[in-house]
């Protein structure tokens, strides 16, 4: 299956690929920011990557002497791996993930096109529709960044929180 259809489970044998990842998350170029998922615990941890490329639209502007990843996006990026790895679960498939807080994020190196941003995020807690997970990123064997990001759980259609207790 290379798609997530409704209802149905994803083979995560093998992580998944860019087009299952869309089927998860809403995000579109230039916002999409996981280009693989390597290793999915539904609900409790997930692994993925960027791939960085001259190309990417704030590469221009971040600096153009000198390109980096604005390590808001870093943040972004692993908000959406964690997001993945939430809503792989079908009790989850309704719901998407908000931002409700980011903290102790350090960032340790830069990021620049060529490189590979290898993520990792594991659920910290869970209540109702309100969570936390621990975020890091690495290039290699070297720590990138690190930190806690909350989220709540909302029901898309609506809008609204609502609690995510299956």
């Amino acid at each position: 299956m290379t798609v997530v259809e409704a209802g149905k489970q994803p083979d995560l044998q093998n992580g998944l690929d860019i087009n299952q990842i869309k089927a998860l998350l809403p995000h579109r170029y230039p916002f999409l920011l996981v280009d693989r998922v390597t290793y999915v615990e539904p609900g409790i941890r997930a692994k993925g990557y960027k791939n960085l490329t001259a190309n990417e639209q704030f590469f221009e502007g971040h600096f153009p002497f000198k390109p980096i990843m604005p390590g808001v996006l870093m943040v972004e990026a692993l908000a959406q791996l964690g997001c993945i790895a939430l809503l792989v679960k079908p009790e989850y498939r309704e719901f998407l993930g908000v931002f409700t807080g980011i903290d102790g994020f350090k960032f340790r190196a830069m990021i620049q096109p060529g490189d590979r941003l290898d993520m990792e995020v594991e659920l910290l807690k869970m209540r109702g529709a309100l969570g936390r997970f621990k975020a890091t990123a690495r290039l290699g064997d070297k720590l990138v960044c690190e930190g806690e990001i909350s989220f709540a759980l909302v029901k898309q259609a609506e809008g609204e929180v609502v609690s995510a207790r299956h």
